[in-house]
């Protein structure tokens, strides 16, 4: 054995009960369990009163982008994750042709809350094609693994071009869009995305592509999955694609499928349950939920998370310097309250409050939106424009968008028919920060609620994901699989807060978080992290070519 692990604790991803054991790596594999003789190791590590567990696996990332600039993808890999799956929601970055990539990044910028800047500064556009960009992605170092699926949006656009977002396809780029996935697949695609979500307003204020696909299209593309034998559909849902369009992909095509997303709400506990019970014993079928909060830190300068309203959809279709005009429009401001009204109702804004500001330093963390509108006779939303426009809109406001109900994630933690997951990692940098979700679920829903075992926390973040995306040879400690592990302080393990930090291209700003109690984490049997500190230039991680 090149390095011997003896004396942790072992939670091997399969739900099986905790055990001591020792555990041997030759090369990029597992080689030996149980209880191994020190002698037959070039190196040995006690692990003593540490959990060690397969690599926790991410199937919710939007790190297509990201990984062009940064190898160490952070902050997942902080975290314990060792794979992630990129390309969720519809949205990526290949195929894209040399005109329609300022197209992209705007689209990026609307949806995913990325950086313009950012985008513009660190993308390496050296591809065209999705073969082309996961070539790129093989050769470039990675500290962990990733796999990427196609998006349909960029899709679309590639074939059908700028009326991409305004009408269906003809039976002909139909027959080009099918022979652009099934040739991606063939390149090692982990699968497709499309999305139907109302919310999703890309490019110029204008509906991305994938919203104006017939459902008919959906199903064709779907289809070539099937007919490939290989691939993960995973889908955003839509009024017109939910709970049963979903089971009936997964049925005629018989590729597992998973959609996001499964939000937990305290104004509508109904929903999870209606859900659930629309879906029954549905087989190959797992919808996506959090175990953290979906709150943001929004700024109205990029109002992505507020897409879905009509009023917001104009504001993100202007260009960044002449949305503080159009906020301070009586007319707009009645038009986008009643979006609020009809939406959400007054409860979500009215629970927010300033969580950074340069000149409201008073009003942080003192007041909410609520209370500060009831002050002034005010209806919340007038309130927060005020505040914005007063500071250039720079003011950021936390915002609870939904997932605040922690009866309902208790219990949906314990549905085996259900994907951990939503990390959204790479999107949405200077917003929110969900990648440590992982470490999350081990430290407040395992150790301190007590919501969920050990064990099936660890097969959650391990060989759930590896089935669902048909990730060989990870997920578990077993003989022969590739040795992607983490060793973790049970007693201390979990996310930090929120820290904001400038070291993302152009000098633009993300949200992190640190992790705490990730002790050691090996990729393909090498060490990216030892005794809680990452190693530098340590990139052993692969492009996962799916089948």
């Amino acid at each position: 054995m090149d390095l011997l692990l003896r004396g942790g604790i072992l939670v091997d991803g399969t739900g099986a009960e905790r055990r001591r054991a020792d555990v041997g790596i030759t090369g990029d594999r597992i080689s030996g369990l149980g209880e191994l003789d020190p002698r037959d190791a070039r190196e040995t590590l006690d692990l003593e009163g540490l959990v060690l567990a397969p690599g926790f696996i991410d199937p919710h990332t939007h790190y297509d982008a990201q990984l062009l600039w940064d190898p160490d993808l952070t902050p997942s890999s902080w975290h314990g994750v060792t794979s992630v799956v990129m390309g969720n929601c519809g949205f990526g970055v290949a195929p894209t042709r040399p005109e329609h990539r300022d197209w992209i990044v705007r689209t990026l910028e609307n949806v995913e809350g990325m950086s313009r800047a950012a985008l513009q500064s660190g993308l390496d556009w050296s591809f065209e094609s999705f073969p082309d960009y996961l070539d790129l992605l093989d050769r470039i170092p990675k500290r962990i693994h990733a796999a990427a699926m196609l998006g349909h949006t960029p899709l679309r656009r590639f074939v059908i071009g700028e009326a991409a977002t305004e009408r269906a396809a003809t039976p002909q780029e139909l027959r080009r869009m099918a022979g652009l996935l099934g040739e991606a697949l063939d390149a090692g695609a982990a699968g497709f995305s499309p999305s139907r979500n109302e919310s999703h307003v890309g490019a110029y204020g204008r509906p991305v592509p994938s919203r104006r696909a017939e459902l008919s299209e959906l199903r064709a593309l779907a289809g070539v999955l099937g007919e490939r034998g290989r691939g993960t559909l995973e889908s955003t849902w839509g009024a017109d694609w939910f709970v049963e369009e979903n089971a009936e992909i997964a049925r005629a095509t018989g590729r597992p499928v998973t959609w996001a997303a499964l939000i937990a709400q305290t104004s509508r506990p109904e929903f999870v349950d209606g859900v659930l019970e629309r879906m029954g014993e549905s087989r190959g079928v797992y919808p996506q939920f959090s175990c953290r909060p979906l709150a943001a830190q929004v700024t109205l300068a990029e109002p992505a998370p507020f897409a879905n309203m009509p009023a917001f959809a104009e504001v993100l279709a202007l260009e960044p310097g002449e949305r503080a005009g159009r906020y301070a429009r009586p007319e707009w401001r009645a038009r986008a309250r009643a979006d609020f009204e009809a939406q959400w109702g007054r409860d979500r804004l009215e629970s927010a409050s300033v969580c950074e500001s340069a000149v409201h330093t008073r009003l942080r963390g003192s007041a909410t939106l609520g209370e500060l509108a009831a002050a002034r006779g005010a209806h919340p939303l007038d309130a927060m424009l005020d505040l914005a426009l007063a500071e250039e809109l720079s003011t950021r406001f936390a915002v609870t968008f939904g997932n605040d109900s922690e009866a309902q994630i208790a219990r949906l933690l314990n549905d085996e028919r259900l994907l951990l997951g939503l990390s959204d990692a790479g999107a949405h940098a200077s917003q929110l920060c969900d990648a440590g979700f992982a470490t999350e679920l081990l430290g407040h829903w395992c150790r301190e609620r007590g919501a969920v075992s050990l064990e099936r926390a660890v097969w959650r973040l391990t060989a759930q994901p590896a089935q669902v995306y048909g990730l060989q040879a990870r997920g578990r400690v077993v003989r022969g699989a590739l040795a992607d592990l983490v060793a973790f302080d049970p007693a201390s393990v979990g996310c930090g807060p929120l820290e904001r930090r400038r070291d993302f291209p152009a000098g633009t700003e993300r949200l992190v978080a640190e992790s705490r109690g990730i002790e050691h984490v090996w990729v393909a049997g090498r060490a990216i992290r030892s005794a809680g500190v990452d190693l530098p230039d340590s990139w052993p991680g692969r492009l996962i070519r799916a089948g």
